[in-house]
């Protein structure tokens, strides 16, 4: 709050410690510049008139050091065109004085709440998501005990560090895990870290005063910017280079960190969930890791058991995938019999609940069925040939390209819309369409 008259500070910061809020005061521009660097506030209340300065001097001042803070200015000088220039220069509000403390408390709750809308905006545009599948489902003994540690790790707001096998759904985990702590009313926010170069990577995560990063992001924000208050789920971790790691130790430990080319610190609130493909432990890691991060990240562990390991689960995640499957296509209900259900048991999955998914999502894209029984079509065969690759797919890597065709195709060559059903980040859909090279509005998938 930048209120030069003492008296009228006193009251409103009263009013709003009353409310549950911390209050930081200035009254004068040069010390709410210091304050707006090194606080990083909420919101903002400022008086429009200072000893040193006016508000319209101001707010362009501090939006140039912070443009997502937003902006409530006071004024006893109220006309239409104070409050019109105000607005433009990117105050959020605009309340003559003396302020009705009422009307300002909700001005308040406004500005948050538009603020929080803007970065989940932000945060959508980052990620791509498809039905959220209940990590616990199961009855085995490995994914039991997970969900026990699991839910003793919600009731803290450490760092958690989620190792398990590609397609083993450590992202379902993290959301899991921000939506039932602490902060589930914030963002949760992720970036896969094998999918960046260092300097890409970097300006992602803290942001770059100098260099645009193209659509993704706003130019200002980063994505540890957006997180505030929030969670960040950085996925590969073990990809951060070893010159970005400090950095993410400074976040760690003194909430701070600092955007490229920018001299001054940035206070930042976040809970950092991180996940691994690898058995994670600094000197087993493809790339170079520092320990004081390792020992950071580290600090509730969780391991997420392969599907080969928990096969009795199988029967009850099918069912539960299939019912997602079938709402999502419109489709009657479809169902497993036992000979199937031995099929999938059967198979080894390299590719984990990600695999699964794919392979039943295929087998209702293809069949066509509303009801698969144990004999329809040789269920059990057609099954154990997507499994095993037998015929036109012969490999994985077929598999795949021709699934990202098909689900192309259905999508009528949208990327974006793609993405979303696979459950991939666009860059990654972009990825393999490269790898694959394959023309979205391109060849016909292999029937």
């Amino acid at each position: 709050m930048v209120e030069e008259e003492k008296e009228t500070r006193g009251v409103l910061r009263d009013y709003l410690e009353d409310k549950g809020y911390e209050v930081s005061t200035a009254g004068t521009c040069a010390l709410a510049e210091q304050l707006w660097r090194t606080s990083r506030p909420d919101v903002t209340i400022l008086d429009y008139s200072l000893s040193d300065g006016d508000a319209l001097g101001l707010i362009p001042r501090l939006k140039a050091i912070d443009a997502s803070i937003p902006i409530i200015v006071l004024t006893g000088y109220g006309s239409i065109d104070l409050a019109v220039e105000s607005v433009r220069l990117g105050a959020e509000f605009f309340l003559p004085k003396p302020a009705d403390v009422s009307t300002l408390y909700v001005l308040i709750q406004r500005s948050l709440e538009n603020q929080r809308n803007h970065r989940q905006h932000l945060a959508e545009n980052t990620a791509s998501s498809r039905g959220f599948l209940h990590p616990f489902l199961g009855r085995s003994d490995c994914i039991r005990r997970l969900a026990d540690l699991a839910h003793n790790a919600v009731l803290s707001d450490a760092p958690v560090l989620i190792q398990g096998e590609v397609g083993t759904r450590k992202g379902t985990l993290a959301r899991w895990l921000h939506h039932n702590g602490a902060r589930t009313a914030e963002l949760f926010v992720e970036l896969n870290c094998g999918e960046l170069s260092g300097d890409l990577l970097e300006a992602e995560l803290f942001g770059d005063e100098h260099n645009p990063l193209g659509e993704t992001l706003p130019t200002e924000t980063s994505l540890i910017d957006i997180a505030h208050k929030g969670t960040v789920f950085l996925d590969e971790i073990e990809n951060v280079d070893f010159q970005i790691q400090p950095r993410l130790v400074k976040v760690l430990d003194d909430k701070q960190f600092r955007r490229l080319g920018d001299v001054c610190d940035r206070r930042v609130d976040i809970r950092l969930i991180a996940a691994t493909q690898q058995v994670m432990a600094p000197p087993a890691l493809r790339k170079p890791f520092r320990g004081d991060l390792f020992s950071r990240v580290n600090w509730i562990p969780l391991s997420l058991p392969p599907l080969r390991e928990r096969l009795e689960d199988i029967p009850v995640l099918s069912a539960h995938i299939l019912r997602e499957l079938t709402a999502g296509l419109g489709t009657g209900s479809v169902e497993l019999g036992g000979v199937a259900v031995r099929a999938l048991q059967r198979y080894s999955w390299p590719g984990n609940l990600r695999e699964l998914r794919n392979v039943l999502e295929r087998v209702v894209l293809v069949t066509g069925k509303e009801v698969l029984a144990d004999n329809d079509l040789h269920f059990d065969l057609e099954v154990e040939q997507y499994l095993l690759g037998i015929g036109q797919l012969r490999t994985l890597e077929e598999m795949e390209r021709n699934y990202i065709q098909q689900v192309l195709r259905k999508e009528g060559g949208r990327v974006q819309s793609a993405a979303k059903r696979l459950g991939l980040p666009r860059s990654s859909l972009y990825h393999k369409l490269k790898q694959y090279r394959t023309d979205p509005s391109g060849p016909q998938p292999v029937s």
